[in-house]
């Protein structure tokens, strides 16, 4: 049975307030974790599901009053799934599976930095494995990208893509090296369009229609990003990461340069596998035909 989901309209910003249980669509609601950044926008959205709900997404951080917000909303839970590792998502999962009994269900952190390595899950999604919710049913779709270890899932009934951080409300994630691969992330956002959605539900910011649309736009911001950083590969002829920066990003504030430097080298690794572009020691050049 298909079901009518609510999106937030710029007028809703108060229905992100966090421990406010929000309900999205019957079965589904949402609630905000306290940790609002010029990163995590809002906060980090921690989603339940089910009539009382049974399952949660995302817990997100241990802050005591976010879990306990979650218990209360939830308190038979069985399931406990994870996007992925990165600390504004994970940390909670195992403090609520101690309490609960529940399954913890992702796939293990990888080695590096700003991983959360207290998730150790009960269950590693396979592709397609399929999860029944007393009346509910979960789809795992594995999609690296922003992280090697990222997993959407895909709520059937309604066509309801909880992404993560794979797609986001109006900005696009950084894909952080040598964990994160832009080849990768564009390989996992073209295999999402063969599923039938209606609707994406991020991992922060607001519920987002016309999922084709969205997932079609990331892919052409990000081809075209490339596309400026071959060209300034030409301009420069042979360049620093940090050169490149400013010719590719001068169209971003400064602030987010940082951010920006990830993608960029994310995007020079892929060309460079591609044999577009080549590296020698610190300096990028254009491979010419």
């Amino acid at each position: 049975m298909r079901i009518q989901l609510r999106l937030v309209s710029l007028e809703s910003m108060s229905e992100f307030e966090p421990g406010r249980l929000v309900r999205l669509a019957p079965g589904v609601h949402r609630l905000v974790a306290p940790n609002a950044s010029p990163l995590t926008g809002p906060g980090t959205n921690t989603f339940l599901l089910g009539e009382p709900p049974t399952a949660v997404i995302d817990p997100g951080p241990a802050a005591p009053e976010h879990l306990a917000a979650i218990r209360q909303a939830a308190p038979r839970l069985t399931h406990v799934f994870v996007t992925h590792t990165h600390p504004d998502h994970s940390p909670g999962a195992r403090p609520l599976a101690e309490s609960s009994g529940a399954l913890l269900v992702g796939l293990p952190a990888p080695r590096g930095e700003h991983q959360d390595e207290t998730f150790v899950p009960d269950v590693k999604p396979q592709r397609d494995q399929c999860f029944a919710l007393e009346g509910l049913t979960l789809r795992a779709v594995d999609t690296p990208g922003h992280a090697s270890n990222h997993v959407c899932y895909v709520l059937e009934e309604q066509g309801l893509l909880f992404s993560g951080d794979h797609l986001l409300d109006g900005v696009t994630p950084v894909i952080p090296p040598p964990d994160g691969d832009m080849a990768a992330y564009l390989e996992s956002l073209r295999r999402l369009r063969d599923y039938p959605l209606r609707a994406i539900a991020p991992g922060h910011g607001r519920l987002l229609g016309d999922p084709l649309a969205v997932i079609d736009g990331v892919i052409a911001h990000r081809l075209r990003r490339e596309a400026k950083v071959l060209a300034a590969l030409e301009q420069a002829g042979r360049a620093s990461l940090d050169a490149l920066l400013a010719l590719v990003y001068q169209d971003k504030n400064t602030w987010l340069h940082r951010l920006a430097r990830s993608s960029l080298e994310a995007h020079l690794i892929k060309l460079e596998r591609e044999g577009r572009c080549m590296r020698d020691g610190d300096l990028w050049t254009v491979c010419r035909a």
